[in-house]
This record gives C-alpha cells, structure tokens and sequence, in this order.
C-alpha cells in the first residue's frame, strides 16, 4: 500500500448494494452467460454471524486498514470445512484498548463455526478455547505434530497464538512451549517442509514496525489528517521457525538467510518455483521489492527476486503488494504467480517460464485495466464454472478515500473468468448481487463447504460482517474434489503433494496447498473442473516424500480420499473410509 487513510466512523458495518492454453490471437471461446446468478450470499442464513472490527475510532492507528483474515479448516474431522474468523477490536496500546478491559468473554474475540451440513454453521469457539481477545490480523491451519489433526496458526498485531487440536472438538494453546510466539505485526504465515524431515517447519510474514507511540499527525492528498505512508514505519523482518518434533520450534531466521533482508510482508505462499523438488517462499511486499526464497536444499535460502523477474513490475516498480494466488492457469506444468495491488496500479500476473524465471503478463492476460480502480487483497485462481479453465476472485477495499472528504473504502468484488486463450473477463456484472455488495473485503478463503462440488468463498470485511458466497453453478460440469490424507509410516502431512489428472483430452495439476490469498488458510483438498469429461482417464499423486500414486479410470462428481502409500488411516475421521 503507498497511500493510506482513515477509516472514519461514517465507514462502521456499511454494507450497500449497489443500483489452459494460449494461442496468442483471439480468444476463441465466449463468456457463456449466466441463467441464474453464479453465487449467492448466505453468511446469516447459515449461522456465520461474525462481524469485524477494526477499533477505529478516529486516531488513525495504521493497523486498522489492513486486517481481516481467516480459516477453512476440518477440526472435528468430519469431512465438512469449518470456519476460523479473526477478531481485532481495540488497537494494543491505544486509550480506548485499556477501556476495553476485562473479562475475555466480554470483549471482541476470534470465532469458530463449526459446519453441520445442510448449509448451517454452529459457534463453538469457547467450547474449543480458540476465542483469542489480541488484535488479530490472519491465520492458518496444518497438522503440525502429525497426530492426524488439524491445528490452528493465528497471527496478531503482537503476540501470534498456536492452538493444538487435541480431538473432541478442542484445543490448547501452545504458543509458549512451541515457542512460536513472534511478537511482531505479522500478517500472513504458511506451515510447510522446507528440510525435507516430513515435520511442518512454520514461515511468518512479518509487515513494519509499529507501535500506538509510534503515530505521528499525516495529511493526505486532501490535506485533512489521514494514515501515515507504510514507509514511516521500518520493515520488520520475518521469521522461519523450524519445527523440531515433539510439539517444538527453532527460530532459524538468522541460520537460514532470512534475516538478510527485510520487506514490510502481507502475503506468503509457499510452493516449487524452479522445479527442483524443494518448497520455496514467495512473500509480497508493500510498496518494496517482492522476496523469492529459493531453497537451497541445505536448510538455507537464497533472496533471487530481482534476478528471477518477480521483484518488480515490467515496468521495474515496486507495487503494493498484498494477496498472492499460485497455480498453473496454463497448463504448461510450472506455478505462475497473481499477486493484488493498490488502486492506480495494477493486479500482476508473473508466468513461469518453467525454470522458476518470470514474466510480467498482466496486460497479455487483459488483467491490467479492469484491476487498476480498485485495491485488491484476497485472491485465488479456482474453476468457479467447472470448464477446466482456472479464474480469478479478487477480494477489493480502499486503503485510501481518494482526494474528497466522504472517507468511503468500499469497492466492489471481482469476478475474472478464464478463457483457452490465456485471457481473462470481468464477468463481475453478472454474476449476481453477491458481487454487487459494497464493502471493505480483505481476507478471501476458499473451498467446498457443502460438499457439491464446486468451490465456495468466504470473505472477510474489514470492519463489516463475514459474508459466504455460495457457488451455485459450478457443479453443472464435471468435477472432482481429491483429499489426500497425510497418512502413512510417518504420520507426515500431505502439504506440497500434486495431483495430476488427465480427462476430456487435458491435463490438469493442482497442489496440496492450503496458504495463499491473504492472511487466510483454504481447503487443503484439490478440486478441478473437468467440463463434460465423463471420467478422468488417469490419475498420479506425487507426495511430498517423492511416493507415487497411480488410478486410471476415476469416476468424476465424487470427493476421493487417498492415503499415502503404505499409509495407515487415523482411528477416527474421514480417512477411515480412504481408497
């Protein structure tokens, strides 16, 4: 974010609707036109009654714009998504934080829903112990102990919290005995194995230093009092712990190069760049040079943005960088990179060129012009109509009013869809009211919810109510949902497999990988759209240990589990029943 400004009270809960494959020349499909609305918002219906808030109240704490983040997490191992929503409230160390003091329960806290099916979401949050009171910015969720459980990473402005699933619906916090407790403004955080020990090590992206002491009197354009610029405030630098068994981490920042430089990071994803079998870290930075961690394979990383082309812009500017989506849109077998940006920039799209290289492509792709008005934070690429060819949600909110007093942050959402040219359409306009909401949207987590077969978002508005977009077309076409459970000798995790599936004549890969977008964790299933495949011809697995999986002739509209070979399924969940 270059600029930023003030959420002034007229801002509080408003919520108004309003009134493949490229072959370098047209587009050779068109935008099939919806019959009925693509989503439809049903966040109150289902029981998902969470509403943010960012404890503005008019003295202009920087870390109010920027939060809102979340969960898509299975904690009671049912085979449905819950739901993770993070509180923040009173700014720590502001007048009106000793104001709110009191009993935890009494005060603005995270909430978790479970899911019951059926559509309906029930609040279990002090029942589980999860309701954390700090000022929250994110989180994410990965079995780090590999006891088959799904576990719970919240990030804060200050003290971050590690809940340990301890089955029966709850959990413990294990923040201070794991030692993962970075007490930065941290933003996003991704669990991942970057030495190749099948125990989740954690990364955490860490944005400036900041403190309520630490505010001075800015004026924006308009020369009334407004946020100061993020380059007021000195980056703090991130943070890789490394995950040593028995429930414990080691801060191995410094050890690991980490340290070497710092960045003001929002968002982080962690995948294979450059094709050499070891996890990598992609951070997105505000308004500096994007970092690209490669892996050295020596518990080592090497900082190779700026060389690599996903540093900067084409045009060699730094942007305002925040959400982050991965995936091979192209088909070429290689992750590209999307990454959201402020209002008078652009979105970027970064390609692969196989060899972990990048090009910026945004313009090509036609994603420049329809990005450049609006402020984009959460984002994925997902097939939300099932045709094989992945799209684009990006969730936007201002981070500055422009030059007139109204102070009013609300933008519409995005909806960007996919075509076999390698270009993209703003179907936005017609994919129904959902999309027509006004809001501050900040975090975007997507995944299944009702098990039908088509992916659903949950967005998250920055002082306004959570809202649940419900893919109603997406199942129309083929699909299929695969669930690899971690499994195995080793208990290990399935995070950084890919499935490859052939079916209709295509190819398509995706990754276990439930960290990108912003400060949110996603459904750790795949799921692709196979258009009018009536089958998918072939299957393989590669798991995160190098052991393959191989089916041929997989029946499509169905949820498939997988343990890994050799595997043996937990005592209790839905990988009882895995093929």
């Amino acid at each position: 974010m270059r600029r930023s400004t003030t959420f002034a009270l007229v801002l509080l809960a408003a919520v108004l609707p309003a009134c493949g494959e490229a072959d370098g020349g047209a587009d050779v499909s068109t935008a099939v036109p919806a019959p009925e609305p693509v989503f439809f918002e049903r966040a109150s219906e289902a029981g998902l009654d969470f509403v943010h808030r960012n404890g503005a109240v008019g003295d202009y704490n920087y870390p109010e714009l920027l939060v809102g983040g979340g969960a898509l997490l299975d904690f009671d191992e049912d085979g449905l998504l819950d739901v993770y929503l993070v509180q923040s409230g009173p700014v720590p160390g502001a007048p009106e934080a000793a104001t709110s003091a009191g009993p935890a329960a009494d005060r603005p806290g995270n909430r978790l829903y479970r899911n019951l099916g059926d559509g309906a979401f029930e609040d279990v949050t002090y029942a589980a112990g999860v309701g954390d009171t700090s000022y929250g910015a994110g989180a994410t969720a990965a079995d780090y102990d590999r006891d088959g459980l799904v576990d719970l990473y919240v990030t804060n402005v200050g003290l971050n919290r590690l809940y340990r699933n301890l089955g029966s619906g709850v959990f413990e916090d294990m923040t201070e005995r794991a030692g993962v407790g970075d007490p930065a403004w941290s933003s996003g955080s991704v669990f991942f194995d970057y030495d190749g020990d099948l125990d989740l090590d954690l990364f955490v992206a860490n944005y400036v230093v900041w403190s309520a002491g630490r505010e001075r009197p800015c004026l924006g354009p308009n020369g009334l009092r407004n946020y100061c610029n993020p380059a007021e405030y000195p980056p703090a630098p991130d943070t890789l712990y490394r995950n040593d068994g028995g429930g414990r981490f080691t801060d191995v920042s410094e050890a690991a190069g980490i340290r070497s430089v710092a960045g003001p990071g929002l968002g982080v994803v962690a995948a294979d760049f450059d094709g050499d079998g070891l996890s990598d870290l992609y951070v997105a930075n505000d308004q500096a040079a994007n970092h690209l961690w490669l892996n050295r394979g020596d518990g080592t990383f090497r900082e190779d943005a700026l060389a690599r082309g996903a540093a900067f812009n084409e045009l060699g500017q730094p942007e305002a960088g925040m959400g982050i989506a991965v995936a091979d849109p192209d088909g070429d077998g290689d992750l590209d990179l999307f990454l959201t940006h402020l209002s008078g920039e652009t979105n970027t799209f970064y390609r692969n060129d196989g060899g972990g290289f990048f090009q910026d492509v945004t313009d090509e792709a036609r994603l420049g012009g329809v990005s450049k008005p609006y402020t984009g934070f959460g984002t994925s690429w997902f097939d939300y109509d099932g045709d094989g060819h992945l799209d684009l949600f990006v969730a936007n909110g201002k981070v500055t009013p422009g030059d007139t007093a109204a102070f009013d942050y609300r933008e519409p959402n995005q909806l960007l869809r996919g075509t076999p040219s390698g270009r993209y359409e703003d179907v936005s306009g017609r994919a129904g009211a959902a999309l027509e909401l006004l809001e501050v949207s900040r975090g975007a987590a997507f995944g299944d919810l009702d098990n039908d077969g088509d992916v659903d978002i949950v967005v998250v508005n920055n002082e306004g109510p959570a809202r649940l977009l419900g893919n109603e077309v997406g199942n129309a076409s083929s699909w299929l949902i695969v669930d690899l459970c971690g499994g195995g000798v080793f208990g290990r995790s399935a995070i950084g497999a890919r499935v490859t599936v052939r079916a209709g004549g295509r190819s398509f890969s995706r990754d276990v990988r439930p960290a990108y977008s912003f400060a949110v964790a996603n459904d750790p299933r795949v799921h692709f759209g196979l258009g009018d495949a009536n089958q998918v011809d072939r299957m393989e697995v590669r798991w995160p240990d190098g052991a393959v999986t191989d089916r041929a002739n997989v029946e499509v509209n169905r949820i498939l589990r997988l343990l890994a070979p050799g595997g043996k399924a937990p005592a209790e969940g839905v990988c009882r029943d895995a093929e």
